[in-house]
């Protein structure tokens, strides 16, 4: 691969990056303006970060079973994967609020808050995984992924 060819890679790996980023942070703002907090919890922080993880499992493993060409595999994993679910999540929303909790003195609250995320968000990930699996279903002489 030439330095500039090389160069046209990163630029648009850049851009599909920044792209879906911009989408996912609007996203999520737009989430975050039209929800309102629960007795001082931030109801949209667990949603978005529960929605990203099951999104990126479902990408990532529709991905993987499809017969993707490589380079648009890629794409959309920068586009989607890393820039609009990037932008979509924020766990370090998360780690704040979850400090801000404790600083209250809602130890109970804050514990729930926190690891029901992550528990909650691991299983989003295996729905999402699991979901995309389901759209396929193995040929019969087990050549392949097929819809």
């Amino acid at each position: 691969m030439s330095a500039a060819t090389q160069h046209d890679s990163r630029l648009t790996s850049v851009l599909l990056v920044l792209a879906g980023g911009i989408v996912g942070v609007g996203a999520r703002e737009g989430f975050m303006l039209a929800v309102p907090n629960a007795d001082g919890i931030p109801i949209v922080v667990p949603v978005v970060n529960v929605l990203g993880a099951f999104v990126l499992g479902f990408l990532y493993e529709a991905l993987t079973r499809d017969e993707t060409p490589p380079q648009l595999t890629s794409r959309l994993k920068l586009l989607i994967g890393t820039g609009f679910c990037g932008g979509l999540t924020t766990y370090s929303s998360l780690a704040t609020d979850t400090a801000v909790l404790l600083d209250d003195s809602r130890v109970g609250v804050a514990a729930v808050y926190a690891l029901g995320t992550l528990v909650v968000g691991g299983l989003a990930t295996l729905a999402g995984i699991a979901l995309a699996a389901s759209r396929h279903t193995q040929s019969p002489r087990g050549e392949g992924a097929s819809r």
